[in-house]
């Protein structure tokens, strides 16, 4: 099957009292596996993080932007996904090497990676003064579950995430994307009935994707009237550069510059986001350090 460019659709039913995302991160999820050699159980719950932050982003505008940290008890330690409104998305994991047996019902056990206990923060970045800030505590560690009721605790719109991330067995990524349907005021129980029933008897993302199933005809069987109002590209993007780096060189202050001349000769910088290394030799360091003091 050849690979598809990743993409999101969004659109509304329902009369617009019913709004939709569906995406498709196949191409993003296998980019930084690769970059940070993620093993299996971790390369889902990455994923499944991915996905959701890329459809979060699409609902900002302009400039804004999201964080995305999930903190559990689990052995992957923390995921931090960033995404903005132009579908650029960056992410890691702590422990990228974490890979468990499967659960009970034979899937990749990412409630076991992630933790039944914790948190999930997202903090919006909405140009204002203060960003926003939402909390809650992780209830299922599966994700999908924590971020339904991240929206309806924290934003109070009832809504229904789906996420997967299919793994073959030599690691790559096979396919990965998701859904988030949400809920407007105005739906009568029996709309909102006949969401619920579709959303139980949707096999999972992945095994649609799989099928090569487009995003539109995943969001249709959901809502069959659904209108698709915008479609984006989703692509793996990273703000550090060089200069960036050495910013945060210089802003570690005279003594610490001057014991690594000393002591290592030299730096290594790595970007948590994307694993790129940044080595500044002595000479290069030196000259930091004089930017430093003036």
């Amino acid at each position: 099957m050849e690979n598809k460019q990743d993409c999101l659709i969004r659109g509304t039913a329902m009369n617009g009292r019913v709004r939709a995302f569906a995406v498709r991160t196949t191409v993003l999820v296998e980019e930084l596996r690769r970059r940070h050699d993620t093993w299996p159980t971790a390369t889902a719950a990455l994923g499944r993080t991915l996905t959701a932050g890329a459809m979060m982003g699409a609902m900002l505008k302009g400039e804004e932007r999201l964080t995305i940290q999930v903190k559990g008890n689990g052995p992957l330690g923390q995921i931090v996904v960033d995404a903005n409104a132009k579908g650029e998305v960056r992410g890691y994991v702590n422990e990228p090497h974490v890979h468990l047996p499967s659960n009970s019902k034979g899937k990749l056990d990412v409630a076991g990676a992630v933790g039944r206990e914790g948190f999930l923060h997202v903090t919006k970045d909405l140009g204002l003064k203060d960003p926003y800030r939402g909390s809650i505590p992780i209830i299922s560690g599966e994700l999908g579950e924590d971020f339904t009721y991240y929206f309806a605790v924290s934003e109070q719109t009832p809504s229904a995430v789906g996420l997967g991330v299919l793994v073959a067995p030599d690691n790559s990524v096979i396919v990965a994307g998701g859904f988030i349907v949400q809920i407007l005021p105005g739906l009568s129980e029996e709309e909102l009935t006949m969401i619920e029933q579709a959303v139980g008897a949707m096999p999972p993302v992945t095994s649609l994707l799989d099928q090569g199933l487009e995003l539109d005809e995943m969001l249709r069987r959901l809502l069959p009237d659904v209108e698709i109002l915008e479609q984006m590209d989703i692509s793996f993007q990273c703000h550090c550069s060089r200069e960036r780096v050495e910013q945060t060189l210089v802003s570690l202050g005279k003594s610490e510059l001057e014991q690594l001349i000393e002591e290592d000769g030299q730096a290594e910088v790595v970007c948590h986001f994307c694993n790129e290394k940044y080595t500044f030799e002595k000479e290069e360091l030196q000259q930091i350090l004089n930017k430093a003091i003036h």
